[in-house]
């Protein structure tokens, strides 16, 4: 079956405070951020009728805009609350959920102060972001690298940040993957096209120094669910030549969840018993299931 274009749907998006038709949820094409990637945005997902992480999500929304040079014009408890209304009003349980935040049109240039802040939000069914992932993506290694910190705000969510990310993804794909790996500057594994990485050792998990990378949240849910279960998180730099020599690995992000790998360009991994743990233990967290006292709940 083939998917409806997404400007093409019924349903209703949550636009600057109200409601409105899916259909008629426009900008102009002069709006600011289309042209300058100052847009600003959210992953979040619904689990049997609830959002996970819902005020973590939305304050690194705001801390997002902060980044690039904005303030939305709604506190965190506001936008947790248009959130759940927008979930509410799809009627839908299990959803993937899209706030975004852009400058308007009213002046064009680099210059941008006089622009109008606005923000939506939209929620839809999205099923895995990879298909048949137990049995693991396989990636290719990214012509572009992530940028370093001194030459752009990265730990911002932002629109411009990913232009390299689909420039990326659409090459793995082509060339037969499912997603890439992209290093850092620095020439370290740094992440995904849109998820974090971990690398497995015997009961260790290895992932990147966060220091020139997006403030993952279901990163930050994965590591303490790992400590939970015993496992030692290592945060450090992985270089390149070390790809090799680990057991297993798996990425994360909100859209894929816990998705194991079995190739990164000629390096092989046979998905085992820590990414089926890791995979079981994040469903039954992001559902419920499980309490795992880790000073955060499902709202």
């Amino acid at each position: 079956m083939i998917e409806k274009a997404y400007h093409d749907r019924d349903g209703q998006i949550w636009v600057d405070g109200e409601f409105v038709d899916w259909r008629e949820a426009k900008v102009h094409v002069l709006t600011h951020s289309l042209h300058y990637g100052s847009a600003v945005f959210e992953g979040n997902r619904a689990y049997n009728g609830k959002v996970f992480r819902l005020s973590d999500h939305s304050q690194r929304l705001l801390n997002s805009a902060k980044l690039v040079g904005y303030e939305i014009p709604y506190t965190r408890d506001q936008v947790d609350a248009a959130c759940r209304e927008t979930l509410a009003q799809s009627g839908l349980d299990d959803a993937y959920m899209r706030p975004i935040a852009w400058r308007g049109s009213e002046m064009m240039g680099v210059a941008s102060k006089n622009n109008k802040i606005h923000l939506a939000i939209a929620c839809w069914h999205w099923g895995s972001y990879f298909p048949d992932k137990m049995k693991g993506i396989r990636m290719s290694i990214a012509d572009w690298r992530r940028p370093d910190s001194n030459s752009i705000p990265c730990k911002a969510k932002a629109a411009g940040l990913y232009m390299i990310c689909t420039l990326s993804k659409d090459k793995a794909t082509a060339d037969g993957y499912d997603d890439a790996l992209m290093y850092d500057s620095q020439g370290y594994v740094a992440e995904c096209t849109g998820a974090h990485i971990f690398f497995i050792r015997g009961d260790e998990l290895h992932t990147p120094l966060g220091e020139h990378i997006l403030e993952g949240i279901t990163r930050d849910t994965v590591k303490k669910l790992a400590q939970k279960r015993g496992l030692k998180v290592i945060e450090r730099h992985i270089l390149p030549d070390e790809m090799p020599y680990f057991d297993e690995c798996f990425v994360v992000g909100t859209a894929a969840e816990v998705t194991p790998v079995r190739e990164i360009a000629g390096n092989h991994y046979t998905p085992g018993k820590v990414c089926q743990m890791m995979v079981e233990d994040y469903d039954a967290c992001v559902r419920g299931k499980i309490d795992v006292e880790l000073g955060w709940r499902v709202v």
